[in-house]
């Protein structure tokens, strides 16, 4: 495969830019981009190396009319510029998280170590004075957190910030 995407990394939280790059090669330098989430679609494209691989990077922004419906999102790189052939064009697909999607206004996140004592609605009460926040800070690490009850001291979370 001659896509090596570096960022987004799996379930990375993203905002309504989001920021690509990586390392490829692609059939006229220009790899296709796509973010879904079965509902919607945002299309683009970044450039690459043509004949060989090359670092790049890029962006796709989400317009605010997006009709995604869940805050989970997958960018998919691919090279489908070639066509023919029997084989399916390179393509990588990552999973991420759509911040905007989970706290309006959002802008990005600061990280937070689990301390002995901690639950989710404390942490959400420390930082948002609203102890019901707690599902913002649970869907913000969904990878780490299923159980909204379960979080273990050292784990490091992610705290969503909004403007």
């Amino acid at each position: 495969m001659n896509i090596e995407l570096l960022q987004p990394k799996p379930f990375d939280l993203v905002s309504s830019t989001i920021m690509l790059a990586g390392n490829a090669v692609a059939f006229e330098g220009t790899l296709s981009v796509s973010v879904s989430e079965g509902h919607d679609e945002i299309t683009g494209f970044v450039t690459v190396g043509s004949t060989s691989i090359r670092q790049f990077q890029g962006t796709i922004a989400i317009p605010s009319d997006a009709a995604f419906q869940l805050s989970r999102l997958f960018v998919t790189v691919s090279d489908d510029t070639a066509g023919g052939g029997e084989s399916p064009p390179p393509m990588v697909t990552v999973p991420v998280i759509y911040g905007p999607m989970i706290l309006p206004d959002y802008v990005g996140f600061r990280n937070y170590t689990v301390q002995r004592g901690d639950s989710l609605s404390a942490i959400a009460n420390r930082f948002y004075n609203d102890r019901s926040l707690f599902r913002v800070i649970q869907q913000a690490n969904a990878h780490l957190v299923e159980d909204p009850n379960v979080i273990f001291p050292g784990q490091v979370l992610r705290i969503p910030v909004a403007d």
